[in-house]
């Protein structure tokens, strides 16, 4: 499975972070054989709109789940229309996220938190 984690650095030792749209990194992590990418977050210093901008740049890496901490309303309505999957781990590493997320320990978010929590 391709997964993308919000992350504080561009490992897998990195710890997820607590902010969707305006997390410094993001991780494209294979689940199958930890095989990753790392790319900064270019919506992360935007005015307004960071966790659209950032949700689409998910989408276009056809990716079929999220990691992170929280995620606002707007960019939790875009992943979601595309039928990504979101998943709370903020706090975290990566490498044990997914860990968690294979084993099915993650918890499923299934509504969004406040709009614009994290400027």
């Amino acid at each position: 499975m391709k997964v993308l984690i919000t992350a504080d650095g561009e490992d897998l030792e990195a710890k997820v972070d607590v902010k969707f749209g305006r997390a410094p990194y993001f991780l494209i992590v294979d689940t199958d054989n930890l095989s990753f990418e790392a790319m900064k977050n270019e919506a992360a210093n935007e005015f307004g709109g960071a966790g659209v901008k950032a949700a689409q740049s998910v989408i276009n890496k056809g990716v079929e789940a999220v990691i992170t901490g929280n995620i606002g309303p707007n960019a939790y309505q875009v992943l979601r229309r595309a039928g990504i999957r979101i998943f709370k781990a903020g706090g975290k590493k990566v490498r044990e996220a997914i860990e968690d997320l294979k084993n099915n320990e993650l918890e499923e978010i299934v509504s969004p938190g406040p709009r614009g929590m994290f400027k």
